[in-house]
């Protein structure tokens, strides 16, 4: 049993949609923030700007630009900004996935030593893009649900 002059849990009667939606937005802002931390992107002096010749991976995996940075952390602010009603949660968490299922095709596309790949994407990055288009298309589908 909670004590009487505990403090509230913010998320208390937020609807979930809402919730998966700044959840998600956090997670964009840290992905995007570790992306320029050494140790976590290396070799972090191979960062370029933007383009397949960056030579950093983010977790020793996933190839990283500074565009490719800049991205996570516009959806990620996206995230917070839209989470503050159901509609724009919804349309963040929908709209999202479905910028990120034509970014995994687009991946597929693109040779990767091409000037085409601008933000860089291999072959990681274009798993990961598959996962989060199908996972935030998910939430916004299940969570955004009348009741």
């Amino acid at each position: 049993m909670a004590h009487s002059r505990a403090r509230a849990n913010p998320a208390d009667g937020k609807p979930p949609v809402r919730r998966a939606a700044g959840v998600v937005g956090v997670v964009f802002l840290i992905v995007g923030v570790l992306g320029f931390v050494p140790g976590v992107t290396d070799p972090i002096g191979d960062l370029r700007l933007a383009g397949h010749h960056s030579g950093a991976t983010l977790l020793g995996a996933f190839q990283v630009s500074v565009l490719h940075n800049l991205v996570h952390l516009a959806f990620g602010v996206a995230g917070l900004v839209m989470a503050r009603t159901v509609t724009r949660a919804r349309t963040y968490l929908v709209g999202g996935g479905a910028i990120y299922l034509v970014l995994w095709l687009y991946g597929l596309a693109v040779d990767a030593d091409s000037g085409a790949n601008v933000l860089p994407l291999n072959a990681a990055d274009n798993w990961l893009h598959l996962g989060l288009g199908v996972i935030m298309i998910a939430l916004g589908a299940l969570t955004g649900r009348r009741r």
